[in-house]
């Protein structure tokens, strides 16, 4: 049995007090995870940005909202848990300041400047890869997903190699809103590992099962 942490959902960078930018994510990926994680008896941690979705009774979740939010929070949990699994979709871009009350419409429009915002797998896997376990216990192993167009292998194994993961589960656009997905899976060498297509849920008894055989004794 392991303590897995899986981020999950989208995150909101906020433009002043009741706009924000967001990233289409439903967390059903996250969810559908952390029930097969749950089923296999592994303990579960998810960090979750705002869904519609109610996640499987025997996780523990820990909302926040913003991507900075979402590091913190799972920077915290880090020591206690064995892996990490990244399937949250958290804004890539943020305004560098959130303007107070409410922007006044304008007919001549605003323009909005905005910044990277941090890398939360990068972040995670870096603090994993820089810390000594625990005695007796295993190196904490980080799996990233990524959303690329088209399934891009090239640019998902550019991702695991700058993000320092063990694993990257590259799927298609098609995957957003959906009840089904197509994923494929390589390792830090960029050697593929194995794909699956199916529903969610299928996927994610895969994925668990793939995990386990690499990564937990």
């Amino acid at each position: 049995m392991a303590t897995i942490l899986l981020t999950a959902g989208p995150t909101r960078a906020y433009i002043d007090a009741v706009r924000f930018i967001t990233n289409a994510s439903s967390g059903r990926m996250a969810r559908a995870l952390a029930q097969a994680l749950l089923t296999r008896g592994h303990r579960v941690t998810i960090v979750s940005g705002p869904v519609a979705i109610r996640y499987p009774r025997g996780a523990r979740v820990i909302p926040v909202m913003t991507t900075g939010e979402m590091l913190e929070a799972a920077l915290a949990e880090l020591p206690g848990v064995d892996g990490v699994i990244a399937a949250a979709a958290p804004c890539d871009f943020e305004p560098p300041r959130r303007a107070a009350g409410k922007i006044p419409r304008s007919a001549a429009g605003i323009a909005l400047a905005l910044s990277p915002t941090v890398d939360v797998i990068a972040t995670l896997a870096a603090r994993a890869k820089s810390s000594r376990p625990a005695r007796g216990r295993r190196p904490t192993w980080c799996v990233a997903f990524a959303l690329e167009p088209g399934a891009d292998a090239r640019r998902a194994c550019a991702k695991i190699t700058a993000k320092h993961c063990d694993l990257i589960v590259v799927n298609d656009l098609t995957a957003l809103e959906s009840a089904a997905t197509v994923v494929s899976v390589y390792d830090a060498g960029h050697d593929l590992v194995g794909a699956k297509r199916g529903t969610k849920a299928v996927v994610a008894a895969w994925l668990v099962r793939l995990v386990e055989r690499l990564f937990v004794a």
